[in-house]
């Protein structure tokens, strides 16, 4: 059940790291920091990597059908055309613009996912994590924006089943991975698949991989864990760093499992808090759709 063989893939002091996605266009994993106003990108076949700055904090970055990002920020969705190199561009200039702008004094963006018909599901959350401050709202291409969950705490990992008939979101303060059927960009039904017990830490991020089944980070819980579609728990990864932010399978075979990683509130961060992880071979992820808009 338990495997170790974690790799660092990127030496880092992310703040709080987050968000980590396979640009399978580009062949470059995605990841931010989120308090840190920053989008990065690596490329594991040669190790190259590019920061970016943002002008306000950004909860998460994805890949757009057409090139370029989508980045949940503090005050809305915003779109990023690719630079003439194909890197990101320059957030504060001519190639980015707001498709929804929505600015909430004491609320910003969190984590985010793309939806199976090219949708993005953004969440929010209040900066003082209060109870019923955050949404989960689906973001349409045109920037159409409908609030799928309009009373969470923390909106935090989302995804859905190799089928797309299942949503699976976690609200961290709830310790509980809920899942919801799913039809239509509609959700219902919604249940336990699992809850992480006392002491072993509050679910962060999640991604699900071909089996169907559920990887957690978990933060303050020093590891990534494993659920099944049943919710029984198979495996777990423990971590050398407390806050454990999201994992995501990256890579030409979608085999590797990176893992962003936190440093923000530690008074003595262990050394690795705040970079990319990466567990090669962990399994066998979905190919995930970019952005429609």
């Amino acid at each position: 059940m338990t495997t170790t063989s974690y790799e660092v893939a990127v030496r880092a002091e992310a703040e709080l790291g987050e968000g980590p996605t396979w640009d399978a266009a580009t062949g470059r994993l995605l990841w931010i920091d989120i308090l840190g106003s920053r989008v990065h990108t690596y490329d594991p076949a040669t190790g190259r990597r590019t920061v970016r700055r943002t002008e306000q904090h950004v909860g998460a970055v994805k890949p757009r059908a057409g090139g370029g990002l989508v980045l949940n920020l503090r005050d809305g969705i915003g779109l990023l055309d690719p630079g003439p190199d194909g890197d990101p561009g320059d957030v504060s200039g001519s190639g980015f613009r707001w498709l929804h702008h929505e600015p909430v004094p004491g609320r910003r963006a969190n984590d985010a996912a793309i939806a199976p018909d090219g949708t993005l599901w953004a969440g929010t959350m209040r900066y003082d994590e209060a109870p019923g401050g955050g949404t989960l709202s689906r973001i349409g291409a045109d920037g159409s924006v409908e609030v799928i969950l309009g009373d969470v705490a923390v909106s935090n990992g989302t995804g859905w089943s190799p089928d797309g008939r299942l949503m699976y979101y976690i609200d961290s303060p709830t310790r509980r991975i809920d899942v919801f059927d799913h039809a239509d960009g509609q959700v219902s039904g919604r249940r336990t698949l699992a809850e992480i017990e006392d002491g072993a830490g509050f679910p962060d991020g999640l991604t699900v991989d071909a089996e169907g089944c559920v990887w957690v980070a978990l933060w303050e819980g020093a590891a990534v864990r494993r659920y099944t579609p049943d919710g029984e728990l198979d495996r777990v990864i423990p971590l050398p760093v407390p806050r454990v932010t999201a994992c995501a399978f990256a890579g030409p075979d979608l085999t590797d499992l990176y893992i962003t990683t936190a440093r923000v509130g530690l008074a003595s961060p262990p050394p690795l808090s705040g970079s990319l992880l990466v567990v090669p071979g962990a399994g066998k992820g979905l190919a995930q759709p970019a952005f429609a808009g």
